[in-house]
C-alpha cells in the first residue's frame, strides 16, 4: 500500500502538482497541515491514485523507499519548520524537493545542513502557476546529483513537453535550480512592464477600443512576438466588466504588486556587478506603481511641461500601421536587451558559484510551461548549441543583426514618450543598456577623478598601467579651495 511520492502542502500549487503527479501513474500521498484541504482533494481526484493522511508520521511512513517528498508550502521559515517536522521520520537517502520560490541562498543552506544528514535535498523552481503544475511545468532542479537522478523520470513524466523533450534539466549544485526560477522571474517582470509600457503607448496615441489593441497583440502574437505574455495580453483586453460593460482591465485599480524575486534578483546583479537595468526598472515601476496616493497627489501638482505630440491627432490606417510598426520593433529590441541581461547574469553566477549553469538548457526548458516561454527562446537556444559561443547574447550575430533594425524604432518610441511626458523605464533602460554597452568612451573616468580628489581613491591611466593618486588641491592653481 505504499506510495510513489508524498507532497506536503496542498495549496494552489501543491494541490495542483498532485493531480499531475497522480495523472502520469504516479502514487501520491498528501498531507496538510488544514485537514479541509486534504479533504476537498481527496473528493476531487476521482479514480487518480492520490492518498491523504491526517498525521505527518504515517504520511512518510507509507512512502516507499527511498522516500520522496514534495514540500509545497510558503517560501521561508514555513519551508524550514516543515523540514523539521519531516526529519523524525526520514532516514538516510530520502529526498525532500522544496517546489516554493526560495531564496537560493536558503536553499544552499538547507542542502548543506540536510546532507550532513545523510537527506537528499533539491531545490525546485517551478513555472507556469497553478495551470502549469496541473498539466506540465517548467521545471528547474538545483542541489544533490543523486536526489535528481532519484526523481528524474518523475520530474520528466510531469513537465511541460517542447516538440517531445520535456521542460526540466538539472542545473547545478546547492541552489542552482531556485538561482535559476528567480532570474526566470526577473525576467517575467521585465517583459510585463515592456508590454505595460507598449500597451500605454498605443492606448494614449492611438485613442481608440480595448478590443482594437486585443487585435494588435493578436497579430504580433502570430509572429516574431509569439508568446505566452503576449496572448494572455491580448485576451485580457477583451474581457468586458460585467457589471459596466467596458474593458475589465480599465477597472482594475494601477497599483502593481510583488513577492520578492523580482527584487532579489536585482540585488544579486548588484552583488555580482552585472548591469539589470531592464528588470531592476520593473521591479522599481512596481514598487512606484504602488505608491497611488502620492501620485495622485503629485499629479495635481507636477506640470507635464510637455513637447507638441508629434502624432497627428487624427491618425490615419497608414498612420497606425506605421506607428504598430515602430512599438513592434521598439519591443522586440527591448525583449531581446532584457533576455540578454538576464542570461548575462546566469553566467556570471555559474562562473561565482561553480555551478557551471548549462545556458542552453536553461533556455531550452524556458520554451513550454513557463510564464515566459517565448518564440525568442528558440533563437537563443540556437545561439548557444554552438559550444564555443561564451559570450554576451548581445554579440551573438543574430541579435546584432536584429537589433541593427530594431534599435531605431526603439529610440522613436522612447523619444515619444520623453516627448508628451510618458513614462517608460523599461524601454528607456533597455535603450540606456544598448548604447552604454557599445560605448567604446564613456564618462566615467571623471567619475574616477572625483573619487580620487575627495577620497584618494586611486584610478588608472590610458597610457601606461598602474594606479595613481593625485593630490588634486595642490594641482588646481586656478580654483578655490573646497572643504
Amino acid at each position: 500500500m505504499g506510495s510513489d511520492i508524498g507532497v506536503y502542502g496542498l495549496g494552489v500549487m501543491g494541490k495542483n502538482l498532485a493531480l499531475n503527479l497522480a495523472e502520469h501513474g504516479f502514487t501520491v500521498a498528501v498531507y496538510n497541515r488544514s485537514k479541509e484541504k486534504t479533504d476537498a482533494l481527496l473528493e476531487e481526484k476521482g479514480a487518480l491514485p492520490i492518498r491523504g493522511y491526517d498525521a505527518i508520521e504515517t504520511f512518510v511512513t507509507h512512502l516507499h523507499a527511498p522516500r520522496r517528498i514534495f514540500i509545497m508550502v510558503q517560501a521561508g521559515t514555513a519551508t524550514d519548520d516543515v523540514i523539521q517536522s519531516l526529519l523524525p521520520y526520514l532516514t538516510s537517502g530520502d529526498v525532500l524537493i522544496d517546489g516554493g520560490n526560495a531564496y537560493f541562498h536558503d536553499t544552499e543552506r538547507r542542502a548543506k545542513a540536510l546532507e550532513a544528514k545523510g537527506i537528499h535535498f533539491l531545490g525546485l523552481g517551478i513555472s507556469g502557476g497553478e495551470t502549469g503544475a496541473r498539466f506540465g511545468p517548467s521545471l528547474m532542479p538545483g542541489g544533490s546529483l543523486r536526489a535528481y537522478t532519484s526523481v528524474a523520470s518523475i520530474l520528466e513524466a510531469i513537465a511541460a513537453q517542447y516538440e517531445g523533450h520535456p521542460c526540466v534539466a538539472y542545473l547545478g549544485e546547492g541552489g542552482a535550480g531556485h538561482y535559476v526560477k528567480m532570474v526566470h522571474n526577473g525576467i517575467e517582470y521585465a517583459d510585463m512592464q515592456l508590454i505595460a509600457e507598449v500597451y500605454h503607448l498605443l492606448k494614449h496615441s492611438l485613442k481608440t477600443t480595448s478590443d482594437f489593441l486585443a487585435s494588435i497583440f493578436e497579430t504580433w502574437n502570430q509572429g516574431e512576438l509569439s508568446s505566452y505574455l503576449i496572448e494572455i495580453t491580448a485576451r485580457i483586453l477583451r474581457v468586458k466588466d460585467p457589471e459596466s460593460g467596458e474593458p475589465l482591465v480599465d477597472r482594475i485599480l494601477d497599483r502593481a504588486q510583488q513577492k520578492g524575486t523580482g527584487r532579489w534578483t536585482a540585488q544579486e546583479a548588484l552583488e555580482q556587478g552585472v548591469p539589470l537595468s531592464v528588470i531592476s526598472e520593473a521591479v522599481f515601476a512596481r514598487v512606484l506603481s504602488a505608491l497611488k496616493e502620492d501620485r495622485l497627489r503629485a499629479a495635481s501638482i507636477l506640470q507635464p511641461a510637455v513637447l507638441k505630440d508629434e502624432l497627428p491627432q487624427t491618425m490615419s490606417s497608414e498612420d497606425i500601421k506605421t506607428w504598430t510598426l515602430t512599438l513592434h520593433e521598439a519591443f522586440i529590441a527591448a525583449k531581446m536587451i532584457a533576455y540578454a541581461q538576464g542570461f548575462n547574469l546566469l553566467k556570471r553566477a555559474g562562473e561565482v558559484y561553480q555551478w557551471k549553469l548549462p545556458l542552453r538548457d536553461i533556455a531550452s526548458i524556458w520554451r513550454a510551461g513557463c510564464i515566459i516561454r517565448a518564440r525568442l527562446l528558440n533563437d537563443i537556444v540556437r545561439i548557444y548549441d554552438d559550444p564555443t559561443f561564451q559570450d554576451h547574447l548581445l554579440l551573438a550575430p543574430y541579435f546584432v543583426e536584429r537589433l541593427q533594425t530594431a534599435i531605431p524604432y526603439l529610440r522613436h518610441a522612447v523619444r515619444y514618450a520623453v516627448s508628451i511626458g510618458l513614462p517608460v523605464p523599461a524601454l528607456s533602460a533597455a535603450l540606456s543598456y544598448y548604447d552604454s554597452l557599445r560605448a567604446a568612451y564613456l564618462p566615467a573616468n571623471l567619475i574616477q577623478a572625483q573619487r580620487d580628489f575627495f577620497g584618494a581613491h586611486t584610478y588608472e591611466r590610458i597610457d601606461r598601467p598602474g594606479s595613481f593618486h593625485t593630490d588634486w588641491e595642490a594641482a588646481d592653481t586656478h580654483g578655490s579651495h573646497i572643504d
